[in-house]
């Protein structure tokens, strides 16, 4: 038979065994997720862009952005009876937006602007899709200021973020 002190030493071994396996697992993953902290993807709805002080900032509210199988899990969990009724998101898309939280960034000189759809001349019946379409930065900064035709702040955007200033701005499309 086991003595009493033995009863108590086992698990407490046991316990300790396993926080020593959990914390050092648990320090590996931090590390990992830390050493990619220097390029962040965000996708956001542009509120302004503003030049102060000789830089460029963009003004804008983060949100999720989720396609496919993400899409149509996050839409059922969110809208069942809408999900009931379509069977899944229309387009295959969904944006979340909790919150309205604002935030700026500084944009690159050298940033790049990849659009879908904006007012190339002014004439609405020239207005049409042009996948990809790569853009300057000044000419992303006009086009976006110019809402007679096209309100561009209506889009989601793909920024690419690396040491704290965007580097890339994508329009992501929506029927």
């Amino acid at each position: 038979m086991m003595n009493k002190k033995s009863v108590y030493v086992l698990p407490f071994a046991v316990i300790l065994f396993l926080s020593l396996i959990t914390t050092a697992s648990t320090v590996g993953t931090r590390v990992d997720a830390e050493s990619n902290s220097s390029t962040q993807n965000l996708t956001v709805y542009i509120q302004s862009l503003k030049s102060d002080n000789g830089g460029l900032f963009l003004v804008a509210d983060e949100m999720d952005w989720y396609m496919g199988a993400d899409a149509k899990k996050i839409f059922s969990e969110r809208e069942p009876e809408a999900y009931a009724e379509l069977g899944g998101p229309p387009d295959d898309y969904y944006i979340v937006n909790d919150s309205n939280t604002l935030t700026t960034y500084s944009v690159s000189d050298n940033a790049t602007v990849t659009m879908q759809l904006f007012d190339h001349n002014g004439k609405p019946e020239d207005l049409d899709i042009h996948w990809d379409e790569k853009i300057s930065l000044q000419q992303f900064i006009d086009s976006f200021a110019d809402t007679d035709l096209i309100d561009l702040s209506q889009f989601p955007y793909h920024i690419t973020i690396q040491n704290g200033v965007i580097t890339s701005i994508v329009q992501q499309y929506i029927p």
